[in-house]
């Protein structure tokens, strides 16, 4: 005959697993945790996540293969128990603990990795209606926690809820290229969509005997003084993650051939200087 508290915890595991949604990071795997994640891997995260959690791993348990629909193969599927640490961003209450299902590779030796007592972070969203109950936001959503992790999801954080904070870019609207009054010399202006129509614009100058310079606008003005944002801050990850790799046809205002092979060719420029959007993990916003 069970005790209290285990009456309690089986009750508790039982409700996790009837009423929570199956988060989305179960769909596809998770990257083993010895990967170090990107700055873009982070925001990736952050930007989908209600709650970002520092917690201390009290207890796990190994669902059954029959409780864990599309498990990656080589994957365990676990309960877990947390005491809260700290809460470093949220908009909802989180109590004392939190409990949560992660999918994790298995060890070499095909266990379930020992994490009891761990410190972990946590990017999620609160499953409604059942308080202390959390949902991952994607695979790699729970990460070793460290300080100079800590140090780094920060800033990242902060910059996000900023009154100055970048919109989401999503993709290119329209793109002009002029000639100037010498040969060599135009600028080509580009004007993005945003999730919520906030302002954006690049202009690219281009001056005789000079390296072209480009610069980011992030208000309705279009400043020719503008600069390229530093790499691994929100305004770059807004454009090198998100931005397509060419420009597209139908963005090119540009009527004269010579315009419009420009027009693309700054395009490629601002793209090349920005550089890769590296990312480590399988990231689902879910």
């Amino acid at each position: 005959m069970l005790d209290n508290s285990k009456m309690r915890h089986s009750v508790g595991l039982a409700l996790i697993l009837a009423f929570s949604p199956v988060p989305a990071a179960f769909s596809q795997p998770v990257s083993p945790v010895s990967v170090e994640s990107t700055y873009a891997d982070i925001v990736d995260l952050a930007d989908v996540s209600t709650l970002v959690v520092h917690a201390r791993i009290r207890k796990q348990i190994e669902l059954e293969p029959e409780r864990s629909p599309g498990l990656e193969a080589g994957f365990v599927r676990l309960y877990i128990e947390a005491d809260t640490v700290a809460l470093l961003a949220g908009n909802a209450p989180v109590g004392e603990s939190v409990r949560y299902l992660v999918d994790l590779p298995r060890n070499a030796k095909g266990r379930s990795p020992k994490l009891k007592k761990d410190e972990v972070l946590l990017f999620a969203r609160p499953v409604t209606g059942r308080i202390g109950e959390i949902q991952l936001v994607g695979s790699g959503a729970q990460m070793p926690w460290s300080p100079p992790l800590e140090l780094r999801v920060r800033p990242i954080l902060a910059s996000m809820v900023a009154a100055d904070a970048p919109p989401v870019v999503t993709g290119v609207r329209d793109a002009l290229s002029v000639n100037g009054n010498l040969v060599g010399e135009s600028e080509t202006q580009i004007f993005l969509s945003t999730k919520r129509d906030g302002p954006v614009s690049l202009t690219v100058i281009r001056r005789p005997g000079q390296a072209p310079e480009w610069g980011v606008s992030w208000t309705e003005i279009v400043d020719q003084a503008a600069r390229p944002p530093a790499r691994d801050t929100l305004e770059w990850y807004r454009l090198a993650c998100f931005l397509p790799a060419a420009l597209p046809g139908a963005a090119n205002l540009s009527r004269e051939a010579g315009s419009r092979a420009q027009a693309a060719d700054d395009y490629r420029f601002v793209i090349s200087s920005l550089g890769p959007c590296e990312r480590n993990r399988l990231v689902s916003a879910g």
